[in-house]
């Protein structure tokens, strides 16, 4: 494997610049539009009912995700010049953004605090995931999946594998979405998923998806610089739905969907304490199981500070990285 690392990082100067330009591109951008946010008064909505500390980010500029969005896009267009397999991803990673873009709009310009209707957000993404999977089918790429610790493949029917890969997309782009509460944590955390997927892309000498990883994890390190505590913008739904088809999207195209439960484990957590938290309120009629769902707010009304929880979250995603490396 050593061999391999060696011989694709000696011709990958496409992967290599690609990320290199995107983390530029995205710093570039972040000092011109988010002066343009806040001038614009697109300021983030805090939740009365959370952590005291949090009223302080009240009107932190949101709607970030754009910064994003505009350096995937542009760059994405430039590298599938050499690698055209990078589009399908692209298609859905910005399909995503765009579906949030709209929500933070309605939210934070029209001042509509329902944002997009629940039932055309979920439309939206389920058409979104659809046309991507659909494309999966009815190409050569095939219906095969990899099963990690057993290190093999098995090939899905197409009536099965449908509801299930656009089952994963929805359930990674929301997961991330609820990760998305504390200052640098869904940002760090995409970053550490997409540049595990850049490591495996180069395992599997699949240098498309090693590409658009390395774009997306460029852009998000650089979105993280603005993102750290305490926070200059908030990526908002543009920017948490984006990354989620981002990871989730390139985890199928390596046939590697099952290995996201455990490298994007701190995601899983996350929604499954918010499901944990509903189902047990409505079970003992009223009695919360935390003080606070998703469980990062949980630890924070237990007295951890978010400057200590955020980097023990990147730890873990480190090592389970690390673990998901030794899986496959």
């Amino acid at each position: 494997m050593i061999e391999k690392l060696k011989t694709f990082i000696a011709n990958s100067s496409v992967e290599t610049d690609a990320l290199i330009v995107s983390f530029i591109m995205t710093i570039i951008l972040g000092f011109i539009i988010i002066p343009i946010l806040r001038k614009l008064k697109v300021g983030q909505v805090v939740r009365t009912d959370g952590p005291k500390e949090h009223l302080k980010k009240s009107g932190t500029p949101t709607m970030g995700g754009i910064i994003m969005l505009l350096v995937i896009l542009v760059v994405s267009i430039g590298v599938s010049f050499k690698y055209p397999n990078i589009l399908p991803v692209a298609f859905i990673t910005i399909g995503y953004g765009i579906i949030g873009f709209v929500d933070d709009f309605i939210k934070l310009v029209l001042k509509n605090t329902e944002g997009l209707k629940p039932s055309l957000k979920m439309l939206g993404l389920i058409l979104v995931a659809t046309a991507f999977v659909l494309y999966l089918i009815y190409t050569d790429f095939g219906t095969e999946m990899y099963i990690p610790i057993l290190k093999t493949y098995v090939t899905l029917p197409p009536w099965f594998y449908i509801p299930f890969a656009v089952f994963i997309i929805l359930a990674c782009t929301n997961s991330l979405n609820l990760t998305d509460g504390l200052d640098g944590l869904a940002a760090g955390v995409s970053a550490i998923i997409m540049l595990f997927f850049v490591i495996v892309s180069i395992k599997l000498e699949n240098k498309e998806m090693a590409a658009f990883s390395a774009i997306v994890a460029g852009t998000t390190i650089g979105f993280l610089l603005f993102n750290l505590n305490p926070a200059k913008v908030f990526m908002g739904d543009t920017g948490s739905l984006a990354l989620g088809g981002a990871f989730c999207s390139v985890a199928l195209m390596l046939k590697m969907p099952l290995i996201l439960i455990v490298v994007a484990g701190v995601c899983v957590v996350e929604a499954l304490s918010v499901i944990l938290q509903v189902v047990y309120f409505k079970v003992t009629h009223g009695k919360r199981l935390f003080k606070m769902a998703p469980i990062h707010h949980h630890f924070e009304l237990c007295g951890v500070k978010e400057t200590v929880i955020v980097p023990a979250f990147w730890g873990i995603t480190f090592l389970l990285a690390i673990v998901s490396l030794l899986i496959i």
